[in-house]
């Protein structure tokens, strides 16, 4: 694939120093072709502390989304990485976009200058955490709609199945829904009318499932509106910091353990979550990604763009409509 990975150089809380470090590994150590857009001199500044100067291509663009943007300013404004990232992509400049800035800020971006493939309703934020059965589960909104309709939120269970299965190997994923509870009928008015649209889509619903479920391996997807997915794939990664600390203090484990099980929930291992239903291939990292982060993102971008995982969910989705 010709095509290079086009990098928001200027995304995230360490931009551009860490995003460009990142890039430079991911072209030198992984061969994936990248392109670097933000505001020219500073990214080859930083090219050059890498001596990596003509060795990475650079697109201008003048300004800069604020980590704090939620969405409309980011679409709003002119000449930003962030828009000017998603046209290289839309032109087929590019066969994916990365970026580690504001969630609210790139799908907004994404969705006006990617757009949706056709059927979606909505892109949803996909990312697999690990399980202690040694498989993963597909997080799904991880973040990218707070207020979807139930039908969205049906969709995106549709569009979680077709990761599993294209992503993960899943010949047939399960799918649950997150809720306060495991019996029919629990939850709120959003979650109730959801759980009764799932049974009739082509896909093998198990029914609901809680929040001790998510790294349980109880089921292949979870599905949820991404306000709750958030807060859930948050709360995973501070509560994994949290009991491998305590464990460490305790002497109940070795340092090298440890750094085995951190690994599988470091950011820096996943790279970041992809954006399904646009037109093109997206993933959203970390707003604190550090270098390696990037790198990693920037590869699972490349592996997704290859694999042509936008065109395999579309023809996932276009078969079975949600109404």
């Amino acid at each position: 694939m010709s095509e290079p990975v086009v990098v928001d150089a200027m995304g995230g809380d360490h931009g551009p120093a860490e995003t460009v470090g990142g890039a430079v590994v991911a072209r030198r150590e992984h061969g994936v072709p990248v392109v670097l857009v933000g505001r020219a001199g500073e990214i080859r500044a930083e090219l050059a502390r890498h001596g990596a100067v003509g060795e990475i291509d650079v697109v201008h663009a003048d300004e800069v989304v604020p980590m704090g943007e939620r969405g409309a300013g980011a679409v709003a404004s002119g000449s930003s990485s962030l828009k000017v990232g998603c046209e290289l992509l839309r032109q087929g400049a590019g066969s994916a976009f990365v970026s580690a800035g504001s969630t609210g800020a790139v799908v907004a971006c994404a969705i006006r200058g990617v757009g949706r493939a056709p059927a979606v309703l909505r892109p949803a934020l996909a990312i697999a955490l690990p399980s202690v059965t040694g498989g993963a589960t597909v997080l799904i909104d991880a973040g990218a709609t707070s207020d979807p309709t139930p039908e969205m939120i049906a969709q995106f269970a549709l569009l979680g199945a077709s990761y599993a299965q294209l992503v993960l190997g899943v010949a047939d994923p399960s799918v649950g829904l997150l809720s306060i509870g495991s019996e029919p009928g629990k939850g709120n008015r959003l979650t109730r009318r959801v759980e009764e649209l799932l049974p009739g889509l082509p896909l093998r619903f198990h029914g609901n499932v809680e929040g001790h479920d998510v790294l349980a391996g109880t089921v292949d997807v979870i599905v949820t509106d991404g306000f709750t997915g958030n807060i859930v794939l948050k709360n995973v990664e501070g509560s994994v910091r949290a009991v491998l600390t305590l464990v460490a203090r305790s002497g109940a484990a070795g340092p090298e353990a440890l750094r085995g099980v951190a690994r599988r929930y470091d950011p820096e291992t996943h790279g970041g979550a992809a954006l399904l239903g646009l037109s093109g291939t997206v993933v959203v990292a970390h707003g604190s990604s550090r270098a390696a982060t990037i790198t990693r993102a920037c590869v699972v971008a490349h592996d997704l763009a290859g694999g042509g995982i936008v065109a395999r969910v579309r023809d996932h989705l276009a078969a079975e409509p949600v109404t």
